[in-house]
C-alpha cells in the first residue's frame, strides 16, 4: 500500500498547485494536467519495481530515478507555493495562478541546472586539517579524497576519466575512496569503474565499503578494486612512512556490513596494533560512525554518504540520521570530521544547492 501512497502524495500537492487551482478544476489544462499526473503516479512505483527490484533493468533505473527527482523539486516548491499563497490570501489576493507559474518556472530551472551539477566533473575543494601530533616532515600532506561514485545505470565512463585527470593534477600523496563505489555488479559496472586503476598517489590509494556495497557484492567490488591497485582497508590499517615520518591510515566497513558474513565496523580490529603517538586518519563511509572513532582517539574521520543532501532540501532529512551533512567539523577528545558531499550522485541524476566535489585534505601539524 505505501508503495502506491506515496507516489499519490509526493503528486497530489504538485497536481493541486500546478493544475487544479490554476484552472478551477475545469478545462482542456485540468484534464491534460491530470492525466500527466496520474501517469507519472502509476510509471514511477512501476519503473522503481522493475529498476530496482529483481529485474534489476538499466532503462527503468534511469526512468524512475529522474522521475523521483523531478518530482521532488516539483513537490519540494509546490509546498513553498502553498504558503505563498496564504500570505497572498492574507492580502485578499487570489494567487493560484501565479503561484502555479512561480513554481513551474523555478522548478524548471533548477532541474536543468541540478543535471548540469550532477553530470560535471566535479570542483576542486581544498581544505586545511590540522592533525594533532602530526610530524613536521609530514607537513603539506595531500589526501584526496573521492566518494560516492556511484556507477550506475547511466554509462560515465568518460566522466570518471575525466574525474581521474583532476585527481591527478592535484598531487596526491594519498588517494582515498570512501565507498559507495557503485551500483550493481563488477560485471555490470567494472567499465566505468576500470580508470580509477590510473590514479596516482606515491604513498598508497585505500578503498573502503560503502552501504551501496552490500546492495550488491561487496566482496567481488573489494577484490576488483585490489585488481586495480588499491588497497581495501576491511577493517584494517596501514602505516604509511615519509622521510621517517609516520601516519596511520585505517579504514572500517559501513554499519550496513553485517548483513553479509564476515563484514561490519570493527574499529578495534582495524587499529589494532597501530603504533603508539602516531596519528590517525580512519576512512568510515557514515559521519555517525564518528562517535566511535572519537572514543577509540582517531585524528580524523574522513565520510562521505550524505551527499550533501544532494536535493534541496533533502538534506533536513538527511541531518537526523547524520550528525553532520557536508564539511570540516570538531568532536569529542579533539577528532576532527571530514564530510564529503560526494563525487558523483545517487539515484536521480541531480543536485540542487549541494555541488558534487573532489576534496584534498591538506594536513599540517596541530599548533
Amino acid at each position: 500500500m505505501m508503495f502506491l501512497l506515496v507516489p499519490a502524495l509526493l503528486f497530489g500537492l504538485p497536481w493541486w498547485t500546478l493544475v487544479s487551482a490554476p484552472t478551477d478544476g475545469t478545462g482542456p489544462l485540468f484534464w491534460i494536467g491530470t492525466a500527466i499526473c496520474v501517469a507519472g503516479a502509476l510509471c514511477l512505483p512501476l519503473a522503481m519495481f522493475f529498476g530496482h527490484g529483481p529485474a534489476q533493468s538499466d532503462p527503468a533505473v534511469i526512468v524512475g530515478d529522474t522521475l523521483l527527482g523531478v518530482l521532488w523539486v516539483v513537490f519540494s516548491w509546490s509546498v513553498i507555493g502553498l504558503f505563498a499563497r496564504g500570505v497572498l490570501a492574507v492580502v485578499g489576493v487570489d494567487g493560484a495562478r501565479v503561484v502555479a507559474v512561480g513554481v513551474l518556472v523555478t522548478s524548471t530551472v533548477l532541474v536543468g541546472w541540478g543535471v548540469y551539477e550532477a553530470r560535471r566533473v566535479p570542483r576542486v575543494r581544498t581544505v586545511d586539517v590540522a592533525i594533532r601530533g602530526l610530524a613536521q616532515g609530514l607537513d603539506g600532506l595531500r589526501v584526496v579524497v573521492v566518494t560516492d561514485t556511484h556507477y550506475a545505470a547511466l554509462n560515465r565512463r568518460r566522466w570518471s576519466e575525466r574525474v581521474v585527470e583532476v585527481v591527478n593534477a592535484q598531487r596526491p600523496d594519498i588517494a582515498c575512496h570512501a565507498g559507495d563505489l557503485a551500483d550493481g555488479s563488477v560485471a555490470k559496472r567494472q567499465a566505468q569503474v576500470d580508470p580509477l586503476g590510473k590514479v596516482e598517489a606515491p604513498l598508497g590509494r585505500f578503498y573502503i565499503t560503502g552501504n551501496h556495497e552490500y546492495f550488491g557484492d561487496a566482496q567481488g567490488w573489494i577484490d576488483y578494486m585490489a585488481s586495480l591497485g588499491w588497497q581495501p582497508l576491511h577493517n584494517q590499517h596501514s602505516v604509511l612512512t615519509r622521510d621517517g615520518d609516520r601516519l596511520v591510515i585505517a579504514g572500517i566497513d559501513d554499519p550496513t556490513g553485517t548483513s553479509l558474513p564476515g563484514h561490519g565496523p570493527d574499529l578495534p580490529a582495524a587499529l589494532r596494533d597501530t603504533p603508539a603517538d602516531v596519528p590517525v586518519v580512519l576512512l568510515a563511509h557514515q559521519p555517525k560512525q564518528i562517535r566511535d572513532s572519537a572514543a577509540a582517539g582517531v585524528a580524523l574521520q574522513i565520510s562521505g554518504h550524505t551527499h550533501g543532501g544532494q536535493i534541496w532540501p533533502f538534506h533536513y532529512l538527511v541531518r537526523l540520521d547524520q550528525p553532520v551533512v557536508a564539511g570540516l567539523s570538531r568532536h569529542e577528545n579533539n577528532t576532527q570530521l571530514y564530510t564529503s558531499r560526494g563525487t558523483g550522485f545517487w539515484g536521480p541524476q541531480l543536485r540542487v544547492f549541494a555541488p558534487s566535489e573532489i576534496t584534498v585534505l591538506v594536513l599540517r601539524p596541530e599548533r
